[in-house]
């Protein structure tokens, strides 16, 4: 039966990847592809999807106003981990399963945390930009991430990865999270912590929670002014965390010795002022782009297809 069910898949980075695009067409061999690279709003969603049963989607608007007008839509399967982009009050109305697999990225996006960590901490990025762009050769080494404290806020899958990571440094972790995770945090020696507490006490602050309502900006100019004027900031999880007009001023005034970003409030960036800041390192989301953290998103978006329409 899956041989001839229509799927489209609305995803840029999927439709080009060569392996994924076989790997889906053995299972679905009708399978459409965004081929024109097309940018999606919800908008002009509706009609690209269209009669479809099933579709492979990145950050595309999966919202009540595009599934009223795609009655034969069964499955969206998510390539990637972050479901901000998708309302499931309107697929639950709408009866649109989602297919999804937390995680399946964390290596590629703690090993990014961790290269911000080090990078920021030896001054290894600054360094580098200001040798290439000013000839600068102060040997300004920085300090060791050894033995520094780290604050994660947001002990899911990311962050129990960086914690691995982390271990051979002999930091100090302070951990928060919403769910109770007690023995988790005791069997890793890690310092269950408040927010506070961590900005207060953390040499770097990294931030690995989920993007909702209870979550957007709540990185603000506040917490900035709570952390210390040594200390970095590191997102590479969404950008809606952060109010980026506060940490653009954080990183003006000096309240906050620098940051690392790959995400942003909104993406291609057009604050030209904030990505020149000499305090910054950002990267243009490609913390969970590694080829293997895209083969593994690829495959765990097939394998729902798989599961839901049969091969």
């Amino acid at each position: 039966m899956s041989r001839y069910v229509k799927i489209k898949v609305s995803s840029k980075s999927f439709s080009s990847h060569p392996v994924l695009r076989n790997e889906l067409l053995a299972a679905f061999p009708y399978a459409k592809f965004n081929d024109e690279l097309e940018e999606f709003t919800a908008d002009n969603f509706a009609a690209y999807i269209d009669d479809s049963v099933g579709m492979v989607v990145g950050l595309e608007p999966i919202i009540g106003s595009v599934l009223a007008k795609c009655p034969n839509l069964e499955l969206v399967s998510k390539f990637g981990v972050g479901l901000d982009n998708i309302d499931k009050a309107a697929t639950d109305k709408y009866n649109v399963k989602i297919g999804w697999t937390g995680g399946v990225n964390r290596r590629s996006v703690s090993e990014m945390t961790l290269c911000f960590m080090i990078g920021l901490s030896r001054h290894i990025l600054f360094s580098s930009r200001n040798l290439v762009k000013l000839n600068d050769w102060s040997k300004n080494g920085g300090v060791d991430l050894s033995n520094q404290v780290v604050g994660i806020i947001g002990v899911g899958y990311i962050g129990k990865d960086l914690i691995e990571l982390l271990k051979p440094f002999g930091c100090k972790i302070l951990v928060n999270d919403i769910i109770d995770q007690a023995n988790y945090y005791q069997e890793n020696g890690l310092i269950e912590s408040t927010k506070e507490e961590i900005y207060a006490q953390a040499d770097i602050v990294t931030v690995h929670t989920p993007l909702d309502e209870t979550t957007r900006g709540f990185c603000n100019a506040d917490i900035f002014r709570q952390m210390k004027e040594t200390g970095y900031f590191i997102n590479c999880a969404r950008g809606g965390l952060v109010v980026q007009v506060d940490l653009k001023q954080a990183l003006l005034d000096g309240a906050i010795a620098g940051a690392a970003i790959d995400v942003f409030e909104s993406e291609p960036s057009d604050d030209s002022e904030l990505i020149n800041l000499p305090n910054l390192i950002c990267t243009p989301h490609t913390g969970g782009s590694s080829d293997q953290a895209i083969l593994a998103m690829g495959r765990s978006a097939i394998k729902h297809l798989v599961g839901h329409f049969g091969r």
